[in-house]
């Protein structure tokens, strides 16, 4: 059977033996809106638990819009000209409103890449900046949190007097689910407080997890960092499998947000009856699955339903490679997952083991094989996981392994789909 995955920016079309496949996860997002603007338009008129941002914005001289970088296909070219319309309408000059990109730990956006991320006319007529993690002096002390997480926040946010973000809910795999509160806590954040929040004390707690927001601890730190930063207003949206906005969440940080995870709950949720030997994944293509250390949200997304043991077989072009040559390092560093996982508990914690320490959650759950064109031979060597030419011969793989009646599930995209085994479910 042949099935279209999300990879790169072109796709790959795999075949997939029909008489194994016990399911194709795909979620039956809610429709595309019919006008989007004018949704967007209403969502700032009409806010959840807030009031409109047009009475906000008389009482601030200066704001700062934070959106997401790259990585994040977030439509801020829909999104931000109502949002700066009603600011300067209101009062607030176009030179006093920093649109800052919250690039967290990332690396900074390219000049190529502002035209994708806010568009020219945009990039040309307002400051559109980086956050700078690393750089110590660009951030503010806010003091900790009651978990002792120390709060650095981007200068450029905190001094702004009206402070909005910008960006749209999806699963995620250590926060439960992205937007709201995340863009600012972590998004804006220096380096030391991502660091903490990345830390094995909050990952090791098995609530940080895709889809988890109660009683999850990184989702509590982060919305009270957010609210130690200021945090006045949101505009978050939902996206379907096409990326077309299907819902536009506006207002209060908490209440819209909240009401925003409950409804792409219901619409990415995708069950399949009983854990499958062999699952095929991906990390939803291009931006996401850029680099390796992007793609392994791909691989923890799929767990819920592999079978213990089994093999997880995960597509992602990493047309970038593996990403930072700090990440590279410590991915082909380390002899096998046991050192890894001694190592992060018994020294400071460095910047991007976090995302290797998702990659062990997969290993322990069964055998990983990635299918990257994008990575280097010389890394792929060293890496945790195991790497094959095409994702039929990673099946083949499989079959050879668990028999001929080894059952096989594919998930197209990757992390924009919640899966869960049915009896899970309740």
């Amino acid at each position: 059977m042949n099935i279209y995955l999300s990879y790169g920016r072109d796709g790959l079309d795999v075949e997939i033996p029909e008489n194994n496949l016990i399911g194709v996860l795909t979620f039956n997002a809610s429709k595309p809106l019919e006008d989007a603007t004018r949704a967007i338009e209403s969502a700032l008129w009409n806010p959840i638990g807030s009031s409109p941002l047009r009475e906000i914005a008389p009482k601030a001289t200066s704001a700062c819009i934070v959106i997401c970088d790259i990585t994040r296909p977030v439509p801020n070219k829909l999104l931000l000209p109502p949002v700066l319309k009603i600011l300067e309408e209101r009062g607030i000059p176009g030179k006093n409103i920093t649109i800052l990109i919250a690039t967290g730990l990332h690396r900074p956006s390219t000049p190529e890449e502002l035209d994708l991320i806010v568009g020219r006319a945009i990039a040309d007529t307002y400051a559109v900046v980086d956050h700078h993690a690393a750089v110590l002096e660009e951030q503010r002390y806010l003091g900790e949190t009651r978990r002792g997480t120390p709060v650095y926040i981007d200068k450029r946010y905190v001094e702004a007097e009206l402070k909005i973000s910008v960006g749209f809910i999806e699963p995620h795999l250590m926060a439960g689910f992205s937007g709201g509160r995340k863009v600012v806590a972590i998004g804006c954040a220096g380096a030391e407080t991502i660091k903490s929040l990345h830390s094995p004390r909050m990952l090791d707690d098995e609530r940080c997890r895709e889809g988890m927001i109660d009683e999850n601890p990184l989702h509590d730190e982060l919305v009270e960092i957010s609210r130690m930063a200021g945090h006045d207003f949101m505009l978050d949206v939902a996206l379907d499998a096409e990326r077309k906005i299907t819902g536009v969440f506006a207002g209060d940080p908490q209440k819209a947000h909240a009401a925003g995870v409950a409804s792409v709950r219901q619409s990415v949720r995708a069950v399949v009856k009983e854990p499958a030997d062999i699952v095929v994944t991906t990390c939803a293509g291009f931006p996401l699955d850029l680099t390796y250390y992007q793609a392994i949200k791909g691989m923890t997304g799929a767990l819920p339903i592999l079978k213990k043991g089994g093999m997880l077989i995960l597509a992602a072009e990493c047309a970038e490679g593996m990403g930072s040559d700090r990440f590279t390092a410590m991915a082909t560093r380390f002899g096998d997952p046991a050192e890894f996982d001694r190592w992060i508990h018994e020294h400071p914690v460095e910047i991007d083991q976090w995302q290797l320490q998702e990659c062990l959650k997969a290993v322990r759950r069964g055998q990983v094989v990635v299918v990257a064109r994008g990575i280097p031979t010389e890394h792929k060597e060293k890496l945790f996981v195991q790497s094959a030419p095409s994702v039929e011969a990673a099946v083949e793989q499989g079959l050879r392994k668990f028999g001929p009646a080894a059952t096989i599930a594919v998930i197209p995209k990757g992390p924009y789909t919640l899966v869960e085994v049915a009896a899970a479910t309740g």
